[in-house]
């Protein structure tokens, strides 16, 4: 039971593939692809709830050993997967969002052209991602974190007709190098101090090389801090943090169930989930922690303030994605780890809602993704669709009722990440809790923004989808009513084993803390909780009031404050800053070398120049077939001679 949930997902890629390339009817190649892949992902994701109970809930943790991948000297890297409450959590996340996103995409891509391609895809996505969460070791990981790389590669460029589709997934591929180039830098450092890359064999060492030092660049750094910041780096390119982030909106490209899978609930959540099973090592690196707990709060805001007037609906919730996961990286940062799992889990049922249900509208509406062409009371003829927007909307801005304890998913997480900011009661952790509750207002108020811009607004043009909108099939329909059911319940339902009393069983040696973080949370002033109700409230009613109330207002805004709302408009223009410093440059000196480097040096002197030499000398070695039998006659004779020659004068005759 244990493989299978791992390699399920594996299984319905090969039947998806095998299918695609069958001589089977087009229409049977897609049942077959469709029942096979949400199937094998169904049963894993059955397989994960009872696995989370045994490991989780009962502390039944276990390695289970397939077989040794690599062994040279003393490298050595087992194929294992390790089952403890992190990887547990995980395995539910991602099959059971996974699942859905299967179910969904029957209804959402039925009229694709190519949809053995496509579910194929999304289970291979899966598998890579179960690989990643279940590793014992780092090159395992490492091949789990380059398979979603791969795989989101694949997705995200699906409609590779699209000019804008392959520009995005060549963008989050390149990105995603960068950060991965500091992960593989950070293993290699590992390896270097502890002489191995099994997590159990470095994390038993870590005290022990706490005043370690590394040459790096030519310069020493402490050992364990220089690791835990090379693999940040990796972290904030799969996790999509401030200065690596500029992929993610971008890969909206691809289809709606992709956006769910891969930038709601999964591959983004894999760098949380690796800060988290490092732990060991960042704990005894508190600058690192400090970077980790400044880059998420920062992000957090950032993303926050550029979501507040993004028009189309898919990249609004992008943003609010990365926004809800620097909150997570922070809460890592101030050692409360386990509320960033909380967050973590939480976030990816309302966040694939959101994502599955802008989908729903999107599919309604005849595939218009700008908010500024819907509204017009569309939410009369999508009312289940308009219910869990309701919903996960609610579970994103954390709303509850503090003095009941009662609220949905995000209320729980949300609330406990920023208690425990304030509570460790340093630099870092004030600045994460200020900046957090600015984001936690723009989180409200762009989320409101998006309800009423796109099921109650007057359209700012005449368009005829909202008059011909439809509510979305029931195979769309009834994941919407699983992940909200997540949002709903998951927050109090979880909380307990997550960051409440029974953490400390739940967890066991999952999560090593040196300041446990919600310990603080825990002895935080109470005013907090409510405070954040507030800012959330305000944060609606100030939608309310600009859309609702005085729809001219926005329009009046932007245009008092231009510069600020272009700003924000061109996302702090990172995209044309990263263009001018790299993205330029690359295509000069790429240029160069082509046509200079390439074509001048190397072809000149090379290839093109004998082929050239060669063509002379033929063309004038042809010159003398002229076809004149006195021609050849004077030749042979000057041919005669020249030998004679040569013969008296060897030969002295």
């Amino acid at each position: 039971m244990y493989s299978a949930a791992v390699l399920l997902p594996l299984l319905g890629f090969a039947i998806a593939g095998l299918a695609m390339a069958s001589s089977l009817p087009h229409a049977t190649k897609e049942r077959v692809a469709q029942y096979a892949t949400t199937g094998c992902v169904m049963l894993a994701a059955l397989f994960s709830l009872v696995i989370f109970h045994q490991v989780g809930v009962q502390g039944q943790t276990r390695t289970v050993e397939l077989f040794t991948w690599i062994e040279s000297g003393a490298f050595v890297a087992n194929w294992a997967l390790k089952f403890d409450a992190l990887s547990a959590t995980m395995l539910c996340v991602v099959t059971i969002v996974s699942s859905m996103v299967h179910l969904y995409s029957i209804g959402y891509m039925a009229e694709d052209k190519s949809i053995p391609r496509f579910m194929a895809y999304l289970s291979l996505f899966t598998f890579f991602m179960l690989m990643l969460v279940t590793a014992d070791n780092f090159i395992q990981m490492f091949f789990g974190w380059e398979g979603v790389g791969l795989a989101s590669y694949l997705l995200i460029g699906f409609w590779f007709e699209k000019d804008s589709a392959n520009e995005a997934s060549i963008k989050a591929f390149l990105v995603n190098r960068v950060g991965d180039f500091g992960f593989a830098l950070g293993i290699f450092a590992c390896f270097l101090l502890f002489g191995s890359v099994q997590f159990d064999q470095i994390f038993a060492a870590a005290p022990q090389f706490t005043e370690a030092k590394l040459e790096f660049l030519g310069k020493e750094f402490h050992a364990l801090t220089l690791i835990c910041l090379l693999l940040f780096v990796g972290a904030c390119g799969k996790s999509a943090q401030l200065f690596l982030h500029t992929w993610l909106p971008d890969a909206m490209e691809g289809p709606t169930p992709v956006s769910a899978l891969i930038h709601a609930a999964t591959m983004v959540t894999a760098g949380v989930f690796m800060v988290c099973r490092l732990s060991p090592l960042f704990e005894y690196a508190p600058t690192a922690l400090m970077v980790v707990t400044i880059v998420g709060a920062s992000t957090a805001l950032f993303a926050a303030s550029v979501g507040l007037v993004q028009n189309d609906i898919k990249r609004v919730i992008a943003y609010s994605t990365c926004s809800q996961l620097g909150y997570m990286f922070f809460a890592a940062g101030v050692s409360a780890y386990s509320a960033a799992m909380f967050h973590l889990t939480t976030h990816a049922f309302f966040k694939a809602l959101l994502f599955l249900s802008a989908g729903s509208v999107i599919h309604a509406l005849h595939h218009e993704q700008d908010m500024r062409k819907m509204g017009g009371q569309v939410w009369t003829k999508i009312r289940v669709t308009y219910a869990m927007m309701w919903i996960g909307s609610l579970a994103l801005a954390g709303m509850g009722i503090p003095g009941l304890n009662i609220g949905f998913a995000g209320f729980y997480s949300k609330d406990v990440i920023m208690e425990a900011a304030y509570g460790v009661h340093t630099a870092a952790g004030q600045y994460a809790f200020w900046l957090g509750l600015a984001a936690a207002t723009m989180t409200a108020f762009y989320s409101w923004r998006l309800l009423f811009m796109s099921f109650h607004k007057a359209p700012d043009t005449d368009h005829h989808a909202v008059d011909h909108a439809h509510e979305s099939p029931m195979v769309m329909l009834i994941p919407l009513f699983v992940l909200a059911f997540g949002a709903l319940f998951s927050g109090m339902g979880l909380y307990y084993f997550f960051v409440g009393e029974g953490r400390e069983a739940f967890w066991g040696t999952a999560i090593f803390t040196l300041h446990d973080g919600i310990e603080a949370a825990h002895h935080a002033p109470h005013w907090i909780p409510p405070l954040l109700i507030a800012v959330g409230l305000t944060g609606i009613g100030i939608a309310y009031g600009l859309y609702i109330r005085n729809p001219s207002k926005p329009k009046q805004i932007a245009k008092d404050f231009k510069g600020l709302y272009e700003f924000l408009l061109n996302k702090w223009y990172f995209d044309e800053l990263y263009n001018a410093l790299f993205v330029r440059p690359s295509f000069v000196i790429g240029r160069f070398l082509w046509k200079r480097g390439d074509g001048t040096v190397i072809d000149g002197m090379g290839p093109d120049a004998i082929a050239a030499g060669t063509l002379v000398v033929a063309k004038r070695a042809g010159k003398l077939q002229t076809g004149y039998v006195y021609h050849y006659a004077f030749a042979m004779l000057i041919g005669i001679v020249v030998l004679a020659t040569w013969y008296i004068l060897r030969t002295g005759r």
